[in-house]
């Protein structure tokens, strides 16, 4: 890379080599959203033929959700161990296998299995590919690469929405699902010649040292087996919370799959950075507690109180997926120019403005679209720098488990959305209930990353607790030719 290129525009200060890094990034991401939002697409459909009600319907949003502490966890120690591109091969591996598994779904029980193999190539995919992609852009500019990177999940909303017009209705709801496994061909095959991530060749691989292992602190020692079992009691725990297995327990399940997480990420984070991991665990299960009701059960308020057509749900799934894809793009631009809280909090407050006047349009699809376009170009799509403000908080040796963990277990937030939506719709209509659960949980989360909560309260147990781990240049490497 010549001094020139650094001076001139930000594009020219990415190689090729790490545009391609990006590129495959971003497909993995893109197959992950279009696989993952199937099953809101169909939730209607599925509950007509199992003849479920609709809240055990939403559980199946839940059901991905309730596994990706562990996938999370487990993949992304991988990625730390091993390399960051393994683990995003495995991930993509686990989650098409889990899609292409809902299509043969016999009931409830077995589609909802399904998706919990579903959540654990997720996570991984979350963790691994947002540090790849991270690790292997300049500094300056990694919020417009976690940016770029998450937009990609929005790209798969829209695919999947403009699919759903013309399998769904011609061959029934588990085509979509069976046609969900093709696309995986594609990213393995761009990400088979991919150089490693940066950071981690340069800091892990090329150390000489013993490869991290994030978990040994868990599952060794006198402390081992107790682990072991809390993990199998969690798991299952959250299965039975978010099932009708669970009915009139889900209260005492919820605290022990809670005490059981949190013990984790007190070990994890060890005596100094125990109270930054359970902060930063709060702070995303609030953002998918804002976030998850409206993507999970959008369809479903389509089609149920306004009545819409197959054609007229993908329409304004359309417009929702691209504000989305159009607002991570902005969110990176705006990350790496304001910085990454100040963006994502006046972000989230201008997103405030549209909340209600989306579910007040009842009578014009056009109307509704452009709202719905504004809207999750704000709220949902500031989600792109998501990546870089948790991978921020980590060292590169452990960042992969560290903000698989982390993230994947408070996104048991997108797991109680729908479940919260579905319920709140008993006692009010369902845009209504949307439209309260948003509103409310996004000024809580201005609130969190606005003020640096989590840092702040890292801080009162580490003092010196340091700033952003992201932002440490390194040379760019030089392009290769061809």
């Amino acid at each position: 890379m010549t001094a020139e290129a650094l001076r001139g525009p930000w594009y020219r200060q990415v190689s090729r080599r790490q545009w391609k890094s990006l590129f495959a990034a971003w497909i993995g991401y893109l197959l992950d959203g279009f696989d993952f939002v199937l099953i809101t697409l169909v939730l209607t459909e599925i509950a007509d033929e199992f003849d479920v009600s609709a809240a055990s319907a939403a559980s199946l949003v839940s059901g991905a959700f309730i596994t990706r502490w562990l996938g999370g966890a487990l993949l992304g120690a991988m990625g730390d161990r091993y390399g960051r591109k393994p683990a995003m091969i495995a991930s993509i591996l686990l989650y098409s296998l889990g899609t292409f598994a809902c299509g043969f779904a016999w009931n409830y029980f077995s589609l909802f299995a399904a998706r919990l193999l579903i959540g654990m190539g997720m996570a991984g995919e979350y963790s691994a590919s947002a540090t790849y992609a991270l690790e292997s852009w300049p500094a300056p500019l990694r919020n417009r690469a976690s940016g770029f990177l998450i937009s990609g999940y929005a790209g798969g909303t829209i695919l999947a929405a403009e699919l759903y017009k013309w399998v769904v209705p011609a061959w029934g709801w588990r085509w979509m699902f069976y046609i969900g496994v093709l696309p995986v061909f594609v990213a393995l095959w761009v990400r088979r010649a991919l150089p490693e991530a940066g950071d981690w060749r340069e800091e892990v691989a090329a150390s000489g040292a013993a490869r991290p292992n994030p978990f040994r602190p868990l599952f060794t020692g006198r402390l081992g087996y107790l682990n072991a079992a809390l993990a199998v009691a969690a798991s299952a725990a959250l299965f039975c919370v978010f099932t009708p297995l669970g009915a009139g327990w889900r209260w005492p399940l919820s605290l022990l799959a809670a005490g059981a997480l949190l013990a984790f990420a007190a070990q994890l984070g060890g005596r100094r950075g125990w109270l930054l991991y359970v902060a930063l665990m709060c702070t995303v299960f609030c953002a998918f507690l804002y976030s998850w009701p409206i993507q999970a059960l959008l369809p479903t308020y389509l089609k149920t109180e306004l009545g819409y057509a197959p054609s007229e749900v993908t329409d304004a799934m359309f417009y929702a997926g691209f504000g989305t894809m159009a607002g991570c793009w902005l969110a990176g631009f705006a990350g790496d120019r304001f910085g990454t809280r100040r963006a994502y909090a006046y972000t989230l407050l201008a997103s405030l403005c549209f909340v209600f006047p989306v579910f007040a349009v009842r009578d014009t699809l056009v109307g509704l679209g452009v709202l719905l376009f504004c809207l999750l170009a704000l709220s949902q799509g500031i989600s792109g720098i998501l990546p870089k403000y948790i991978a921020s908080h980590f060292p590169t040796e452990s960042r992969a488990a560290s903000l698989g963990f982390v993230y994947n277990t408070g996104a048991l937030g997108g797991a109680v959305a729908p479940v919260l939506g579905a319920h709140l719709a008993e006692g009010m209509p369902l845009g209504q209930a949307l439209a309260v659960l948003t509103s409310g949980l996004t000024l809580v989360v201005i609130v969190l990353v606005g003020a640096d909560v989590p840092r702040r309260l890292g801080r009162l147990v580490d003092p010196e607790l340091t700033g952003d781990h992201l932002l440490r240049d390194r040379p760019l490497p030089a392009d290769t030719p061809g």
